[in-house]
């Protein structure tokens, strides 16, 4: 048996902005963009490079889901953007505005540096050792 985790909701107040963000600051790529109803859409964007993963970008639609944004882990780190250029990366993410809470710091595991995304989730971006 083998298994394979696909997707990962991820809570977005408006599919364009979101689309925007994740593909023009991130550079991930729009996997699929498709029509569900008059007002719902399934959306799938991942990184350059991953093997099967994605977030699935879901607008939230009820007062919980809406408070939800921005704290889908409660203030932690939730997500983990693996690079194989830390420095590289590192430099086109912070020219094209991502905001960075600390200065890149080199672990045992991995050069990291915490960044927040466009609804202020806290991210890690690592180079893995």
């Amino acid at each position: 048996m083998s298994q394979e985790l696909s997707a990962v909701t991820y809570l977005v107040n408006d599919y364009d902005e979101a689309i925007a963000w994740f593909t023009d600051v991130l550079g991930f790529a729009l996997l699929e963009d498709t029509p569900l109803s008059p007002t719902k859409r399934w959306v799938r964007v991942a990184p350059p490079g991953a093997r099967g993963s994605c977030l699935l970008l879901a607008v939230a639609d009820t007062p919980p889901q809406r408070a939800a944004v921005g704290q889908q882990t409660g203030g932690r780190v939730g997500y983990f953007l693996h690079t194989t250029d830390f420095a590289a990366d590192h430099a086109r993410m912070q020219a094209a505005g991502v905001r960075f809470l600390e200065e890149p710091r080199h672990e045992s595991y991995a050069t990291v540096a915490v960044f927040e995304d466009l609804y202020g989730n806290r991210w890690d971006l690592l180079q893995p050792a």
